[in-house]
């Protein structure tokens, strides 16, 4: 992770002072960085890491954070992980070059180095991630979103680049097609637990947890816990959701109403259910591969991940 820290910040360089100090912003408040784990992890329990594993994780990084700077912008976020956002310094117009500057960054690294392979999966990601993210929107206006579309959300929306950095890092250091789906497909099972354990964070009491409690109910977001709830409860009680989901999201009363009722109808035990499904899942598909230190390590971020406090 030392060595790809040196290499991320070169592959971010830029001879634009303006992009050189909000790229040197970016990597200052960075993350857990779990995406490049799993590309460098992945790689390691199959075989040695090499150029190729770097570039992966470095692609994957300059994707997950241009998306992450123009989410701001589309959310309007002051805020990420603490610190300012992008937009929130430089404003929108900025935000967004600099979310383009990043993927294309991306795109050239693997052009130069023609890494066809890494850009195919991770162009797949972007793309489902986009269709992920609209069919959300569609749905949250209309509300009718049920169990099964709400798996495809997510297995667009987010599971696809937790995806894309286990089928990059399999990528990196085998030709072999079916290896490869196969570690993507165990990166798109984690992705799913992923996801779930954010949707539980929204009806937690810890203000710690990187997001305002209610903030799903207050963006129309429905999520498992909630659709579990609308699928349990009586008439009087879909209705009282789906009334505060579409007239009065943004009052905290309504909303507190809301986030216990989905407590009282079992929505947190039905969701954590099925994430811990999804848990042993990934943990059934490592079993296959040779028990090695890195097979260990990467079993043990899949429970971090789907553990974590916040």
């Amino acid at each position: 992770m030392e060595e790809f820290e040196g290499r991320f910040r070169s592959s971010m360089r830029s001879s634009v002072p303006l992009l050189d100090r909000i790229t040197h912003y970016i990597v200052k408040r960075k993350g857990k960085q779990m995406r490049p784990m799993f590309v460098f992890l992945t790689a390691k329990m199959l075989a040695d890491t090499n150029d190729s594993t770097y570039r992966a994780a470095a692609l994957i990084e300059l994707l997950h954070t241009a998306t992450l700077v123009h989410d701001d912008v589309v959310d309007d976020a002051d805020k990420r992980r603490g610190f300012f956002s992008i937009n929130a310094l430089w404003k929108n117009k900025v935000a967004v070059l600099v979310g383009d500057y990043l993927l294309s960054r991306g795109l050239l690294l693997s052009v130069k180095h023609k890494d066809y392979d890494l850009l195919e999966i991770v162009s797949n990601s972007v793309r489902e991630m986009s269709e992920g993210e609209l069919l959300q929107m569609e749905k949250a206006r209309r509300l009718d979103i049920n169990e099964e579309v709400y798996f495809e959300i997510i297995r667009q929306k987010t599971a696809s680049l937790i995806a894309s950095c286990c089928g990059c890092g399999a990528a990196s250091v085998s030709n072999d097609k079916a290896l490869i789906e196969r570690m993507r497909l165990f990166g798109e099972t984690v992705g799913i637990a992923f996801q779930i354990r954010d949707d539980l964070f929204d009806y937690g009491t810890d203000t710690g947890i990187g997001k305002p409690i209610g903030i799903d109910i207050k963006e129309k977001k429905m999520t498992l816990p909630l659709i579990h709830a609308l699928t349990k409860g009586t008439k009087e009680q879909r209705k009282i959701i789906i009334n505060t989901m579409k007239n009065h999201n943004t009052d905290p009363k309504r909303v507190a109403a809301v986030i216990e009722l989905v407590k009282q109808l079992g929505g947190l035990e039905y969701a954590t259910a099925r994430m811990n499904e999804y848990r042993q899942r990934a943990q059934e598909m490592l079993r296959e591969y040779p028990d090695n230190e890195a097979r260990r390590s990467l079993s043990g971020l899949v429970d971090f991940v789907i553990d974590r406090a916040k």
